[in-house]
């Protein structure tokens, strides 16, 4: 999937193109600094041209009104360079942060469209680099190496008239040199492309790293893990080293080479140019504005050398954008989707459904299965692991769509919906509950941001989270810390319940709702969910079948399959799957012996 991804992008520095049409809202500040640029740069030529007559006019005539006169210009120009130069800055650094923002922004909320089974082929701290680092790298030129490697250019440009029309010999002598200054920058150029990206490559290798070992740091240690993951991370790091220096290696290489070959020139032409002074065939003012214009140009040459290694290392990491901004959505809205039917009923219909994971083709997760769920109705889904249950839930939610089959909710397709509108009527209460480094109530929230603190705290005390949550530092208010660390096991579980209490949708999906608590707070949380079932389908996936042995009815699965459906009672007497998995459960334990 990595190799996919990385295709899916434009290559080289066509790859920053797409970027720059994020600019189009700052189009006026863009104008304004390109402005600021083209006078600068023209001022940069003035400059030149006011040095000559200085020396010409001032120095050689001996007229020390014309050198005042003309130091006094020289003063105002510089002044208004000034101006000019923290206008273009400004605005510059000013687009740069903006398009970062910008750039972060349209990846963040792409990464939220793509469905879960995206995530499963790509690394978390990867994709985090991406949005970090490698944005960052992007935000270095859009926000002042691109601009100033065209004010560059065209200070390059204009400098290379003012050569031309001072000294035509000499400016034949520079253009000679140009392509031994040009050259090292093309082949050079390329490779640092190629090492920028497999640096960015090994950075995203260390990020996944730290990610993994940070968020399980209980089970690194648990497991007395410490000592291989620092090996496995300085591995990482050296490889990152490795990549970095070789890259250096070529890009100090380049601008080395093009200081040298540079100013090599200018020195070149400095004594050239000195024979002609002293031969009557160039003033020593036309030398010193040449020799100015040619220095800018080495500086211009330098710079750009610089700028292209820059320009290739964004470019390598706006491939790695552009390859996210490139994956489309496998689960998306259609073009006219199906309106839901309001007020919501709760009703779910699964016809003859069957699925395979992308990653299991060979096995079908469901195969011809076929339920259905009225409104108010609790349906328990139970069975042997890999039966096909938690594959039940991710199709309602749509995270995946069936291979043939429909999945109905209030009569609407599924696949014909929009994802967002049908997931708006699902709660669900997963068996791993999701805390997010918020607080407490925002946690709880999260089922309905704009629930105010009496429904929070309502929610909280039929979920019996008050009791817990008043023992706090700061109640409602106080942060869980990242996965809510702070939280025991049954202590997130029942904020996650909390947070479906809140949301009040039509349909309750329970996997293990209560598997993490006591039987005290299981009772009480029972009795809350019991009054939130009422008027609502609820799927309820349990493996300890005492939580399930009042549900108005039990669906048995077996590899995909429903291969068994009634109440409690029915099914543990007709025998069966349920009924081996009842024995298991319920059966008093077998007297121990003493020898």
């Amino acid at each position: 999937m990595a190799d996919e991804k990385r295709a899916a992008g434009p290559k080289g520095l066509a790859g920053l193109r797409p970027l720059f049409a994020m600019l189009a809202p700052w189009r006026a500040r863009v104008v304004v600094a390109f402005a600021a640029m083209l006078v600068s740069a023209a001022m940069v030529l003035v400059i030149g041209e006011g040095l000559r007559r200085v020396i010409d006019e001032g120095f050689a005539r001996g007229r020390a009104d014309l050198l005042d006169a003309t130091l006094a210009t020289l003063v105002a120009l510089i002044a208004v360079l000034g101006v000019v130069t923290f206008v273009r800055v400004y605005n510059v650094y000013w687009v740069g942060a903006r398009f970062t923002a910008d750039l972060r922004i349209r990846v963040f909320g792409h990464l939220l469209s793509l469905e879960p089974a995206w995530f499963e082929g790509t690394r978390t701290g990867d994709t985090v680099s991406r949005l970090t680092a490698d944005v960052t790298l992007i935000e270095s030129v859009i926000g002042g190496t691109l601009l100033y490697s065209l004010r560059m250019v065209f200070t390059l440009a204009g400098c290379g008239a003012m050569l031309v029309a001072t000294s035509v010999k000499l400016a034949l002598i520079a253009l000679a040199c140009l392509p031994l200054v040009v050259l090292p920058i093309g082949l050079l150029g390329l490779k640092v492309r190629r090492l920028s990206r497999a640096v960015q490559d090994r950075v995203a290798d260390v990020s996944a790293q730290v990610d993994e070992a940070l968020h399980e740091v209980r089970t690194v240690q648990a497991y007395g893990h410490e000592d291989h993951d620092r090996a496995a991370f300085r591995a990482r790091a050296d490889a990152v080293f490795a990549a970095s220096a070789k890259r250096a290696l070529v890009l100090s290489s380049l601008i080395a080479a093009v200081i040298v070959l540079a100013f090599g020139a200018v020195g070149l032409l400095l004594w050239v140019g000195a024979r002609d002074v002293f031969a009557g065939r160039l003033t020593a003012g036309e030398l010193t504005a040449f020799i100015f214009y040619a220095i800018i140009v080495a500086n211009a040459v330098f710079v750009l050398s610089e700028a292209w290694g820059e320009l290739q290392r964004a470019a390598g990491a706006s491939e790695r954008l552009l390859e996210i901004l490139a994956a489309r959505p496998a689960i998306a809205a259609p073009a006219a989707p199906e309106a839901m039917p309001v007020p919501a009923r709760g009703e779910v219909r699964f016809e003859s459904v069957r699925f395979h994971y992308p990653s299991r083709p060979e096995t079908p997760a469901l195969e011809d299965f076929t339920l259905s769920v009225s409104p108010g109705e609790v349906v328990a889904l139970v069975g042997p692991s890999g039966a096909g249950k938690s594959t039940v839930f991710q199709l309602l939610l749509r995270f995946h769509d069936p291979s043939s089959g429909v999945v109905r909710i209030d009569g609407v397709d599924a696949k014909g919906a929009d994802p967002r509108a049908l997931r708006s009527r699902i709660a669900l209460v997963p068996q791993e509950p999701v805390i997010f480094a918020a607080s407490l109530a925002d946690n709880v929230r999260y089922g309905r941001p704009e629930a105010g603190e009496d429904e929070v705290r309502e929610a909280c005390r039929l979920a019996h989270c008050l009791e817990f949550a008043e023992r706090l530092p700061q109640g409602l208010a106080t942060p869980l810390g990242e996965r809510g660390v702070k939280l025991s096991g049954g202590q997130r579980q029942r904020v996650a319940i909390a947070r479906a209490i809140l949301a009040d949708r039509a349909i309750l999906l329970l996997d293990e709702a209560t598997s993490a608590l006591d039987a005290e707070s299981e009772r009480a949380v029972q009795l809350a969910l019991a009054s939130l079932m009422k008027g609502r389908a609820t799927l309820v996936i349990a493996h300890r079948l005492a939580t399930v042995k009042s549900a108005d009815r039990i669906v048995v699965m077996d590899h995909g399959r429903v291969v068994a459906t009634g109440t409690h009672a029915a099914l543990a007497a007709e025998g069966g799957l349920y009924a081996r998995l009842a024995a298991l459960q319920f059966a008093a334990p077998a007297e121990s012996t003493t020898p």
